[in-house]
């Protein structure tokens, strides 16, 4: 009788709570620059895209875009409340630097103070706070 070794690299992964047990080396997920959109910028964008297809037709209100969107009408207006922004704020919204790692520095929260100020110019400056007082944004 011949006794044999065999030898086969394994490891472990962990997913949905799960562990399982994979054969072969471990592959090594590496991400570079991962840079990505802040999601207020996106949300100014989806609020302005929104707002067109109401102006448009193709839906008829902000209860149609709620359902279509599967939100809520209460989200729904916290997202197109972001509309109320002067339009220098939209833009520097929309212009914020990606986001690199970690949380977005400015989130829709931040904004809705701001959003709900009637006069542009107090809108700035509540800008600027939310900027930390960075002015150039």
């Amino acid at each position: 009788m011949h006794r044999m070794t065999v030898t086969k690299e394994v490891h472990f992964t962990a997913a949905g709570g799960q562990r399982r047990l994979r054969s072969g080396p471990k592959r090594e997920i590496r991400v570079e620059n991962r840079e990505r959109l802040p999601r207020v910028a996106r949300l100014v964008a989806l609020a302005i895209r929104i707002d067109g297809l109401i102006a448009s037709g193709a839906i008829r209100d902000q209860a149609e875009a709620a359902h279509v969107g599967h939100v809520t009408r209460a989200r729904m207006t916290q997202i197109l409340n972001l509309l109320h922004l002067a339009p220098d704020i939209q833009l520097a919204v929309m212009n914020l630097p990606p986001t690199t790692h970690g949380r977005d520095p400015i989130v829709e929260r931040h904004l809705r103070p701001v959003a709900a100020e009637v006069d542009w110019d107090r809108q700035r400056k509540l800008w600027i706070a939310c900027r930390g007082g960075d002015e150039a944004g």
